[in-house]
């Protein structure tokens, strides 16, 4: 019998939270086989086996395990069992249908909800859920009057499943994730002076070029053109202009970064994660949108490791995909700003003394003043505006006309 031990995972993690047993108890793994999925406060990762045998839980899903606690034993010395096959299904006959059967009435009233025949014929009528209905009738019999006072008083009728005036409380443990995202919030309010700047930006330009080249672009790359790749483009252009919202405060020293790791924030049913995408300054288009896709793809099977999630200098976070209009996004420490995109909504402009629609977003930049002064982040916003609707200015940082001048 072998032991499998929760293995170190990083300088500062004690402990870890057992997601999902991949193998059954008792059954059969090989050697190398994933056994477990394990998550820290920082990233989800996979336990193998280390001898092939038969598996032995010592914890169950959900459990917080210690580093170097025994997940489970492997008896390596059992035999591999022989596959069973299994018996070809019997098809069983069908039973005739009897009379009484064949004309039974249809109703929607379950067998187990007593009622009047008149409420059973409204409710089949009115196609109401009989189980959300208040019954006031003798030994809990529902009569036309609950009937017609649920039709009268719809938002008394729960959803299915759901019980009525229901004041029931659940607990659920917080996940190691969750914990570390609280913290770290609260540590970023507390610690920062974090202050947040607004403009907006018309996103004609854009929509046009995903609109023109949307195809082409899928074509020749494999990927779908989103936004995110102007943002990250745009960002990183802007930060090589005003490095100090590129730079962490390390106590009385400041660290300026001659390149852009921007961490992509990214919603998963277990909570919030910020991977990065490296060296953003030096991808093409494309290379960023396939590390987007790569990185969501990732965060969504709980699959990012460590490694993805550390290092970012700057961060992205983007509201407008759940309809956010404007928000002030909280810095993702020890970085000192992040930018918030919004929701593209159509608003009325003033243009060249004349009213016109257009595609507006607000942008929202965070940043920790102890840094960062109103001049840099004010025009580190505005620099990002006027790539977004100059998009050609994405190219080499330059108007390209003024750059043919040389001005």
């Amino acid at each position: 019998m072998i032991s499998i031990k929760v293995p170190t995972v990083g300088e500062s993690i004690t402990e870890v939270t057992l997601l999902k047993w991949t193998k059954a108890e008792g059954a059969w793994v090989d050697r190398d086989e994933v056994i477990a999925e394990l998550e820290s406060e920082k990233a989800t990762f996979e336990v193998n086996a280390e001898q092939a045998g038969i598996l032995f839980h010592k914890a169950k899903e959900g459990d917080s395990i210690l580093i170097g606690d025994v997940l489970a034993d492997i008896d390596e010395t059992a035999a591999k069992p022989a596959q069973a096959e299994t018996p070809a299904a019997t098809p069983v006959p069908a039973t005739p249908a009897t009379a009484a059967s064949t004309q039974a009435p249809v109703t929607s009233v379950p067998n187990n909800i007593k009622t009047t025949p008149v409420a059973a014929a409204i409710i089949a009528d009115k196609k109401v859920d009989a189980s959300q209905i208040k019954a006031s009738g003798y030994a809990g019999k529902i009569t036309k009057i609950d009937v017609l006072d649920a039709l009268n008083n719809p938002g008394k009728i729960q959803f299915a499943g759901q019980e009525l005036f229901s004041r029931n409380v659940r607990p659920e443990k917080m996940s190691n994730l969750r914990k570390t995202i609280s913290r770290r919030l609260v540590e970023a309010k507390n610690t920062t002076a974090m202050l947040t700047t607004f403009n907006e930006v018309d996103m004609t330009a854009i929509m046009q070029i995903r609109k023109q080249f949307k195809d082409k672009f899928k074509e020749a790359h494999g990927v779908n053109l989103g936004f995110m790749s102007f943002f990250a483009k745009a960002c990183a252009i802007a930060l090589t202009e005003w490095p100090t919202v590129n730079a962490f405060i390390d106590g009385d020293q400041l660290l300026y970064h001659d390149y852009a790791d921007i961490s992509i924030a990214v919603s998963t049913p277990r909570g919030l994660t910020v991977p990065v995408i490296r060296n953003v300054e030096s991808l093409s288009m494309a290379e960023i949108e396939k590390n987007v896709i790569v990185l969501a793809g990732k965060a969504r099977d709980s699959k990012l490791t460590a490694e993805d999630l550390t290092g970012g200098t700057f961060t992205i976070t983007n509201g407008g995909v759940f309809g956010s209009l404007m928000s002030t996004p909280i810095i993702n420490i020890p970085q000192s700003a992040i930018l918030g995109m919004h929701k593209i909504q159509d608003r009325p402009m003033a243009v060249n003394g004349e009213v016109k629609i257009l595609p507006m977003m607000y942008l929202a930049l965070s940043y920790d003043h102890r840094i960062i002064d109103g001049r840099e982040s004010v025009g580190f916003l505005v620099r990002v505006k006027a790539l977004l609707e100059n998009p050609a200015l994405l190219l080499i940082g330059k108007d390209p006309v003024a750059s043919l001048l040389e001005l």
